[in-house]
């Protein structure tokens, strides 16, 4: 089978001309700011009522490239009670060439007191949701017609998911493990089929983020936040971000970050090809502005750092939160 799709994208995400046996979770640069998206341990840490919205536009000016939006909404079940229990909705749409997908989640997290001020704390979440996957057959160029292996419209797959979480933090530092996909990894497990066909590498794969940062007070005004992001789904490049963030009197944040490969382990398509994957992805330039009290904006400039640096113009994000109704001032939320 010989095709050529619209997108350049569909060939680079096959890890560089290596067969791809896993689906790739959505990257969001700005996890910094609500970890919601990868740990639903999180959900009710701001101990308010939280809404979000976040908007990727992931290399620019190459057709076809990954656009995402994300829309998410959590806090306490009981805000006037012990603040055990915390909730949250996630839903994400996201676009790559000729494939979309469209996802809603559940979050639960219950929330353990850990000291008498109440300034330590330890969450175990967990998520359950949904997601549509499709695949439109139209977007794809073939040199010949009537190639059975390509589906002749547009095919979809509903997909049922659990995630589970734990979130821990104290005034000073935080850390969370988290794994997505948990009813993935089956043989079986391909996303869609037609006339008794099956695309083997559209396949999910579980995920693990490990995540971990700290707060210095440098002065009064001014504080530092360093944080990192460890991904892995146990079959490519596991992927590390390594963040700096200075907070300025408590309404501008901004920083940067590092995406590079690790080569902890050796993983089967290294020993199958010889190719080593792992290296600089890209450089991140982060922001968040509190324009008012209830009101946050966040953006971020993705620099890749990798053989995609000239077929692109980097990634976009930008990010609006919104705290809806009575902030609480007993709590200062850096993590």
């Amino acid at each position: 089978m010989k095709i050529i799709l619209r997108t350049a994208a569909w060939l680079l995400c096959g890890t560089a001309m290596l067969p791809a046996q896993g689906q790739q979770n959505i990257q969001f640069t700005q996890y910094v700011f609500n970890s919601m998206s990868v740990n639903p341990g999180y959900a009710g840490y701001k101990e308010e009522l939280f809404a979000q919205l976040g908007l990727r536009s992931q290399w620019v000016d190459l057709e076809g490239a990954p656009q995402t939006g994300l829309l998410s909404l959590d806090g306490l079940l009981d805000l006037y009670g012990k603040r055990r229990h915390g909730g949250g909705i996630q839903l994400v749409a996201d676009q790559l060439g000729p494939q979309t997908a469209t996802s809603a989640y559940l979050n639960y997290a219950y929330r353990l007191q850990l000291n008498r001020e109440d300034t330590e704390r330890i969450s175990f979440g967990v998520g359950a949701g949904v997601t549509q996957y499709s695949l439109d057959g139209t977007k794809i160029v073939v040199l010949q017609d009537g190639d059975q292996a390509l589906p002749p419209g547009k095919v979809s797959s509903f997909v049922p998911d659990i995630r589970f979480g734990i979130y821990y933090h104290n005034a000073k530092w935080y850390a969370s493990v988290s794994i997505l996909d948990l009813l993935s990894g089956s043989v079986s497990d391909n996303l869609f089929r037609w006339d008794q066909t099956t695309v083997d590498h559209l396949r999910r794969r579980r995920h693990l983020y490990i995540i971990g940062g700290m707060l210095v007070d440098l002065n009064g005004s001014v504080k530092l936040r360093p944080s990192l992001l460890y991904k892995d789904d146990f079959m490519g490049p596991p992927s590390l971000d390594v963040n700096t963030m200075a907070i300025l009197s408590d309404r501008l944040w901004i920083g940067g970050g590092i995406r590079t490969g690790v080569s902890a382990f050796r993983r089967e398509y290294q020993r199958i090809s010889g190719h080593r994957l792992s290296g600089m992805n890209a450089a991140s330039v982060i922001t968040q502005v509190f324009a008012t009290d209830r009101l946050r904006i966040g953006y971020s400039y993705d620099y890749m750092l990798s053989r995609l640096n000239g077929l692109q113009n980097g990634s976009h994000e930008v990010t609006i939160g919104v705290t809806l109704g009575r902030p609480l001032d007993r709590i200062k939320c850096y993590f």
